[in-house]
């Protein structure tokens, strides 16, 4: 289908080298800048899906463009221009392998460990008696290793993040509480559209002079977990499941069928009825979390719009 983007395959002026991740296609060109492509490709328990999902890249690549111009006070981001829907162009910088995991409820993998008995994670005491996805008296950090392409990411605490020389001490306090800072950020401006700021991740790097910069994506529905502010009183107290935007129902779907990532582990068929179920999940959340209409844009030959808008800096 030509409105859905699996794969690129584009040639830029002084292109280095092309790198594919789980969902974004990132070519890197010389004075360090990066093209990114967000696909309609998507993964679940570091899986891709064999089929993408339609205006997927769209919606979160259009998220993540205004969600970091509504954060860049708080600290710089690698972001420079974003000339199409599905494309961000910005600057490369040296990633920190460290994923921080912001956790404002027991929710999601916090919760399955919980269930699991486990009272701790990443350092973080959990008492006793919580039921899932009650709130958290103050929000907790998760860090997670930045495992490669296939792996899963990895749970560890900030002494074995110390240890492992995978930050420095003060490095890593100092990304704590811009991580602190920008969840606060981004809990106002989802409270603001009748959304919780469940949970979600921030990577990091440093820029060519040193500097800790904001990198990837931010506060959209691969990265983060949305709950409707108005229901959730209610329906933890009835002991309910929250009504929430955020890939966590694909995954809910995928274990529903018997899919959760492991070895020898038949991926359900993704039919068109799933497409477009997941599809106006993330038309919604864009919607709502914006509070704008979501434009389908004219040209749906992906491809060769993104070729159009990126004439000046293709072969």
């Amino acid at each position: 289908m030509i409105n859905i983007l699996n794969k690129s395959n584009f040639v830029f002026k002084n292109q280095l080298n092309k790198y594919e991740g789980k969902v974004r296609d990132v070519y890197t060109l010389d004075n360090n800048i990066l093209v990114m492509i967000a696909s309609d490709r998507i993964s679940a328990f570091d899986v891709v899906m064999p089929k993408g999902i339609t205006y997927k890249g769209q919606v979160l690549n259009q998220i993540a463009v205004e969600m970091l111009n509504k954060t860049n006070d708080i600290v710089p981001n690698w972001l420079i221009s974003n000339p199409d829907p599905n494309v961000s162009i910005g600057k490369k910088c040296n990633p920190i392998k460290v994923e921080m995991v912001i956790r404002g409820y027991l929710s999601g993998h916090a919760f399955r460990e919980y269930n699991s008995g486990k009272r701790e994670i990443c350092g973080n005491k959990m008492q006793n008696g919580m039921k899932e996805n009650d709130k958290f008296k103050f929000p907790i950090i998760t860090p997670t290793t930045k495992a490669n392409q296939g792996l899963h990411d990895q749970d560890i605490n900030p002494t074995q993040i110390i240890k492992q020389k995978l930050l420095s001490k003060e490095d890593y306090d100092k990304i704590c509480e811009i991580s602190l800072s920008l969840y606060k950020r981004g809990s106002e401006i989802a409270n603001k559209q009748g959304l919780i700021l469940v949970d979600t991740k921030y990577e990091f790097g440093h820029d060519q002079s040193g500097t800790i910069t904001l990198i990837d994506e931010i506060h959209t529905p691969d990265s983060s977990r949305y709950f409707y502010f108005d229901s959730y009183e209610e329906l933890q107290e009835k002991g309910l499941k929250q009504k929430q935007l955020s890939k966590e129902f694909f995954r809910e779907w995928l274990m529903l069928n018997n899919f959760r990532g492991l070895k020898n582990q038949l991926i359900p068929e993704i039919n068109e009825d799933v497409i477009s179920m997941v599809s106006k999940r993330y038309i919604e959340l864009y919607e709502k979390l914006l509070g704008k209409r979501f434009l389908e844009p004219k040209n749906k030959n992906i491809t060769d719009r993104i070729q159009k808008n990126l004439t000046n800096y293709l072969v």
